[in-house]
């Protein structure tokens, strides 16, 4: 079975574009090869700065002989019909055959499609590939009409038995299919011939090329960090930029520059962001003090003066841009010296947050506002928290965020004492943004916190009021987000709010009572993680209290831990038996058994235990519920699961004896009721 060798060798590929262009050669053409009757072992794609590669194991030789008998019209159908099956199979009037069964006779097609080499499967596909590729956007050049991403320069396909490697006639757009490529531009640019996979790679690296994306980021970050330490400092981990940075160099130099003297007492973020959204450097921290100190570029190629000329340029083009950072940091503590950070957020009332919601300065004023009703519950200071909230957003009308927005809040921190205002107000001015996302840590400071929620959930309500809420995949504005974060801080720092109650402080019009179903949705995802399933936390929605999300999943948490245990599975059985046969009697006899279950007219121990046992939870279940300690309250109802089991075990409900019949119905209906009083257990599955 042979293996396959593909190249497809360009002008530089974009870095973002390498990994998805990768995956998307290896899936086209294995999917081609599969759909052209083909099977093979093994697939892998690479993926350099200027080629594409996808090494095949195993592929079969050909594919395989198809034999089918296609069953027809009737004989003496219409001739339209006839006509159509004709077209169908390829054949004419004369290839058909005739069969009979029970139902008649019928004309039969005996299809006959012989295999055919892999090669010419794989040309087939591999023209379909080149010329159908996804990419997000793609060029033409020259005279010709197709489409690359860059100028597709050579082919090299290989098909490699025991016999040897042999070149897959192809050819497309003047560019006919070869068994040789390129090593690096500069360094090792002349062509050679490969032979094999294996050859193909070792060849490579001979060249300066690395041909493995992982192997090459591995290398940068190996070098870096062992530069870093042998200079006593730390590499800011950045893995985003190291895999851009992988995607830009087939032979990764590693090569440590200075910042100039005049930069390092800008904050350490505005450097980290500077650099690597302008040059790609990778930042190196002095661990003593957090400043970044140096930094790093990663060159692709070696040279004679071992980077200098390189590094030298690199300075040069540096020390303009960071030249505009210094600027537009200085300007901005002016700014905050002359008019504080309340006067720098005044200048947002220019600055639209929704057309349908106003300006950013009335979102602020709105936020304020729902601050201070937030503030108690959180254990925040009302005023401290009106400020902070008053002050978080003032940032976004600097120079340093309006160059760079991803410091929004970053800034602010640094703004915010600048101006001498207390820590807790200027931590809130990034902590108030958090979480972004499911990894995002979440903020436990009280002033933080308030404004977090407040910001959040007039985001929520505001959106909710002008009917622009999520819909199916679609969530322009981050809601379901928004949500998710409310829900991680009231439950990370165990807060009781009565959540409707908070929205109807928000902005006005919005349907508290449907923004807290969709709390409720998002939470059973929150809690689906961690293995909290969806009838239970519906079980407890059922339950007083339901917009109080702490309370709610303490209950849900322990529910899922007794429904854990043989006890509790059984229990719900037990329950449902016993809610079942009230129900039916209820209906039957049109009466409701909700009271007068006497132990006098017990006739069986297991009906006197029971009694006992449901005396024994009701004593134990009604102190734990006002406590709101649900674990214990679920492990005394819990507790019922064998005296329940044993009274079904040996007692006939409808017995013949009516007093009897009916207070054994009440004795259900106790059952029914001190279940119901911990959980709605009618909505857990099964």
């Amino acid at each position: 079975m042979p293996d396959v060798l593909i190249e497809l060798f360009s002008e530089e590929i974009p870095a973002r574009m390498q990994t998805r262009a990768a995956e998307d050669l290896r899936k086209l053409v294995t999917d081609g090869l599969v759909e052209g009757g083909l099977t093979y072992a093994h697939a892998r794609a690479f993926s350099t700065p200027r080629r594409l590669v996808l090494a095949i194991e195993g592929l079969s030789l050909e594919s395989p002989t198809q034999h089918e008998d296609r069953k027809g019209p009737k004989v003496g159908a219409p001739q339209q019909a006839l006509d159509g099956f004709l077209r169908s199979t390829g054949l004419t009037m004369e290839q058909l055959h005739v069969h009979e069964d029970k139902k008649g006779a019928f004309y039969v097609a005996h299809l006959h499609k012989p295999g055919r080499p892999a090669a010419a499967i794989l040309a087939e596909v591999l023209d379909k590939t080149i010329r159908s590729f996804p990419w997000p956007k793609a060029m033409r050049w020259g005279a010709g009409s197709l489409r690359w991403v860059r100028p597709l320069h050579s082919i090299l396909c290989l098909m490699v038995t025991e016999a040897g490697a042999e070149v897959v006639p192809f050819e497309i757009e003047g560019i006919t299919a070869g068994n040789t490529t390129r090593g690096h531009r500069f360094m090792a640019p002349d062509a050679f011939a490969v032979t094999s996979f294996e050859d193909y790679a070792a060849r490579l690296k001979r060249a300066f090329v690395i041909l493995d994306t992982a192997e090459r980021a591995d290398m940068i970050e190996h070098e870096t960090r062992n530069r870093a330490f042998a200079l006593g400092l730390e590499l800011v981990e950045d893995k985003g930029l190291l895999a851009e940075v992988a995607g830009l160099v087939e032979w990764p130099v590693v090569l440590v520059g200075d910042i100039g003297e005049q930069f390092l007492n800008l904050p350490p973020e505005v450097l980290q962001t500077s650099m690597r959204e302008h040059q790609k450097f990778f930042s190196l921290r002095d661990p003593a003090d957090g400043r970044i100190v140096r930094f790093v570029t990663v060159a692709n190629r070696e040279t004679a003066d071992d980077g200098a000329t390189i590094l030298k340029g690199n300075q040069k083009v540096l020390a303009a841009r960071l030249s505009d950072a210094k600027f537009f940091w200085e300007n901005d503590l002016r700014v905050v010296a002359n008019v504080g950070l309340s006067g720098m957020a005044e200048g947002l009332a220019s600055v639209t947050f929704h057309n349908k919601l106003g300006s950013q300065k009335a979102r602020i004023d709105r936020i304020c506002a729902l601050t201070r009703e937030i503030a108690p519950l959180v254990g925040a200071s009302p005023d401290l928290a009106h400020q902070a909230a008053e002050v978080a957003k003032a940032d976004l009308r600097s120079a340093m965020v309006g160059e760079f927005p991803e410091l929004q809040g970053t800034m602010g921190v640094y703004y915010a004492r600048a101006a001498g205002l207390p820590d807790a107000v200027a931590n809130a001015c990034k902590a108030h943004y958090q979480p972004l996302g499911p990894s995002d840590a979440v903020p436990t400071e009280p002033v933080s916190v308030a404004v977090a929620l407040a910001d959040k959930i007039d985001t929520l309500t505001g959106f909710w009021a002008i009917d622009e809420k999520p819909t199916g995949s679609k969530d322009p504005f981050a809601l379901r987000r928004a949500a998710l974060g409310v829900i991680r801080l009231i439950l990370g720092n165990a807060i009781r709010a009565n959540l409707a109650a908070i929205f109807a402080k928000g902005y006005a019009g919005a349907d508290a009572a449907d923004l807290l179903s969709f709390f409720h949705d998002r939470l059973k995802v929150f809690l689906r993680d961690e293995g909290i399933r969806h009838d239970v936390i519906d079980a407890c929605l059922a339950m007083p209290g339901n917009d109080d999300l702490t309370l709610l999943v303490t209950r849900a948490r322990a529910l899922q831990a007794t429904l854990d245990t043989d006890d509790g599975t059984n229990l719900i059985q037990g329950f449902k038996r016993a809610n079942n046969i009230l129900i039916q009697a209820e209906q039957k006899d049109g009466v409701e058994y909700s009271f007068g279950a006497d132990p006098k007219f017990a006739e069986t121990d297991q009906e006197r235990a029971l009694f006992t046992a449901l005396d024994t939870a009701e004593a134990a279940i009604a102190p734990a519920m006002q406590a709101e300690d649900f674990t214990a309250a679920m492990a005394a109802m819990a507790a019922l699961r064998a005296p329940i089991d044993a009274f079904f075990t040996a007692v006939q409900i409808n017995t013949d004896n009516a007093i009897v019949r009916r207070n054994r119905l009440n004795l259900l209906h106790r059952i029914r009721a001190i279940c119901l009083g911990v959980a709605d257990l009618t909505r857990i599955e099964g």
